[in-house]
């Protein structure tokens, strides 16, 4: 785990981030620009009996994208917002199933980032990827 993992950006992201506790996710920074996201599957996620909802695994890749993000910015007092993100859903996500995302900014700017992630079950299978294109700001206009 990298020392951004203590970063005070990233402490006010996991202090603010009511929705990643509503649906039981959590991260480690492993460096700048890449990290792990973490979720397993429980009854509050499904859509049926036994598969999970979309949303749910979509949720796990946009966070997952944007704490890449952060974790890219913070030195520099920027966070980043979500502004274009795509998913593609390769797998069915069972009841209990253990999810891990890992995240890494592909292209970064002085304002845009481009970050890609891919999401593995317990199985090790390729259950969904996801990328996206964020906008790094002053984190006081998101009131930090």
């Amino acid at each position: 785990m990298s020392d951004l993992q203590k970063h005070p950006l990233i402490q006010k992201y996991i202090e603010f981030n009511q929705f990643g506790k509503l649906i039981g996710m959590n991260f480690k920074v492993i460096s700048a620009g890449n990290i792990e996201y973490f979720l397993t599957i429980d009854s509050k996620h499904l859509a049926t009996p036994k598969t999970a909802h979309g949303g749910v695994v979509a949720a796990l890749i946009d966070a997952a994208l944007g704490v890449a993000g952060l974790s890219s910015v913070c030195e520099s007092d920027k966070v980043v917002s979500t502004l274009e993100m795509s998913t593609h859903f390769l797998l069915p996500t069972f009841l209990g199933d253990s999810l891990t995302a890992f995240a890494s900014v592909i292209s970064k700017g002085n304002r845009i980032l481009v970050i890609e992630a891919k999401v593995f079950n317990q199985k090790n299978e390729l259950i969904a990827t996801g990328n996206g294109t964020f906008n790094a700001y002053p984190k006081e206009k998101a009131g930090l």
